[in-house]
């Protein structure tokens, strides 16, 4: 399975196995799957997403919205108890861009992706159990 390297976007090759002991990166030996998420902007999506053989779970958000804020710690917390799933946030005011590729309508939107392809899209603000079935529900099918 291939993991890119959140810190410096080098493709990572890891054995399935070994995801589970939390792996580094070969090139600049962070850690390949934190459990806490990552910021993806317009420089580094297209590269990340293209390339990691995990599913990608994505907060699009903005620093003034007040759902999203409230979201944020139930986002974190649904990371750290999933390592099978790369867990990531678009700030829409700073990355326009991917917010319009997107055709965000509202925010949050959670958007559940496996390579380039969409496999699940929520908006509105959820907690950290709503969001969690959520997740397991759209990872099943």
């Amino acid at each position: 399975m291939i993991v890119v390297c959140p810190s410096c976007g080098a493709k990572n090759r890891v054995p399935e196995e070994k995801r589970s002991a939390d792996p580094q990166c070969g090139q600049c030996h962070a850690k390949l799957l934190p459990r806490e998420p990552i910021k993806l902007n317009e420089q580094n999506f297209s590269q990340f997403v293209t390339h990691s053989d995990l599913p990608i779970l994505i907060d699009l958000w903005a620093e003034w919205c007040g759902p999203c804020k409230m979201m944020a710690p139930h986002f974190a917390q649904v990371a750290a108890q999933n390592p099978q799933v790369i867990f990531a946030k678009i700030n829409t005011e700073t990355s326009p861009r991917l917010s319009q590729a997107f055709h965000v309508r509202s925010i949050p939107t959670l958007v559940l992706m496996n390579k380039t392809t969409e496999i699940a899209r929520i908006s509105g603000a959820l907690r950290s159990t709503e969001m969690q079935q959520w997740l397991d529900q759209h990872l099943q099918s």
